[in-house]
């Protein structure tokens, strides 16, 4: 069934329609969400014959306020270096790359806030200092092939604060791969683009990973996508922040749908995850995990913008069943609101994140929730969040 799952799945990445809007900055790596711009006027020079290099970065820094810290390692107050990461690649020719080199944190809803400047937790149980970094060959303006540790195709928010309306990522988020070593192949014609990747999947160092994304553009303002990916056996070499066992071994499946509408961008999407019952793992039963977010922007001037996150993920299952846990134990729940008013001017920007988290836990014990007991069902979080895009 899990190989038919997977065939399945890159069928339908291949044919079916999906798409993400075009982006407005002058470099499309890293994708950057509505909300912030990458500088309009980057930082290159001229390679001779290897063309023109262009070098770019994120410089931001964080505090963070929360009720029920998860403790330890989490607290109720600490700041952070969010981004110190620079950006170097070529974006012409037939031979093409980008290297993304630095520190960075993750903030996800959820889940403790993983440091920047906690050697506990960075780089050892992140992507590292590299976290992203590809060849990629382009022989036609149709195809193109990339190989290295490449963004995933899974998802509709990045890997990294910047890139996203909200600081905080996502419930949704925290199941989805975020960096994946592979090969990737993409083709683009008119209104359809296709990508198709044999990877690691959840940064596992075994390749038995399949992915694939379709989008088509509706019209100038709409945009739908399909995504799809996972693991076509069995990987046990890992289980930790990056590589969680049950997520690994799953597939999970997406689809979008964006609109733009003057002032607004309004992204609604659905995920589906399933774990299959594996003996091997200790799976007894299968697993699975429904979900939907919204997305939205306003704009209200050309330097001021609200971003707004809504979403609810499930996990089916009741406590002992003895099934995977993939959101917090079987038959638990969550949702979470997020908002987060955004100022930027030229490079510079600063905004703030105010969230509430809400979850269930399946759990036998009713812990692994929130607070020093893993007992508090909910939290609030208000961060802020200062930088520069140069």
């Amino acid at each position: 069934m899990k190989l038919l799952r997977l065939t399945l799945c890159a069928t339908a990445a291949s044919f079916a329609v999906a798409a993400g809007a075009a982006q407005a900055d002058p470099l499309g790596t890293p994708a950057m969400g509505p909300t912030l711009s990458a500088d309009s006027n980057p930082t290159k020079f001229d390679a001779g014959p290897f063309g023109k290099i262009y070098i770019t970065g994120a410089l931001s820094g964080l505090v963070n306020l929360q009720s029920n810290a998860v403790n330890p390692p989490d607290h109720d107050a600490f700041g952070d270096l969010s981004n110190a990461q620079i950006f170097v690649q070529k974006t012409d020719g037939v031979l093409q790359f980008y290297l993304q080199a630095g520190a960075y944190s993750e903030d996800v809803l959820g889940t403790p806030y993983a440091h920047t400047t906690d050697a506990r937790s960075f780089p050892n149980e992140t992507f590292g200092y590299l976290p992203q970094a590809f060849v990629k060959i382009v022989p036609n303006a149709e195809w193109s092939i990339q190989a290295g540790k490449l963004p995933t195709l899974i998802g509709a928010e990045y890997g990294f604060s910047f890139e996203n309306i909200n600081v905080n990522r996502g419930l949704l988020w925290n199941q989805e791969p975020l960096v994946s070593r592979g090969v990737q192949v993409n083709y683009a014609k008119g209104p359809l683009s296709i990508s198709v990747s044999l990877n690691d999947g959840y940064y596992s160092d075994v390749y038995n990973w399949v992915s694939g994304l379709a989008s088509y553009t509706l019209s100038p303002k709409d945009t739908l996508a399909i995504a799809a990916g996972g693991n076509l056996g069995t990987t046990t070499s890992r289980n930790d922040f990056v590589t969680p066992t049950a997520q690994n071994n799953s597939s999970i499946y997406n689809l979008f749908w964006t609109h733009t509408e003057g002032k607004w961008v309004i992204n609604p999407y659905f995920q589906y995850d399933y774990a299959g019952a594996n003996s091997k793992l200790g799976f007894a039963k299968s697993a699975a995990t429904w979900s939907g977010a919204l997305l939205v922007k306003y704009g209200f001037t050309s330097e001021w913008s609200l971003g707004f996150r809504g979403e609810y993920i499930k996990q089916t299952g009741s406590a002992g069943d003895g099934s995977p846990t993939l959101l917090y134990g079987p038959g638990s729940q969550a949702w979470s609101l997020t908002a987060t008013p955004t100022y930027q001017k030229g490079i510079y920007f600063v905004r703030a994140d105010l969230s509430y988290t809400k979850a269930s836990s399946g759990l036998a014990n009713g812990a692994f929730l929130f607070g020093p007991s893993g007992m508090a069902k909910d939290q609030f979080r208000g961060t802020g969040e200062l930088g520069v895009l140069f």
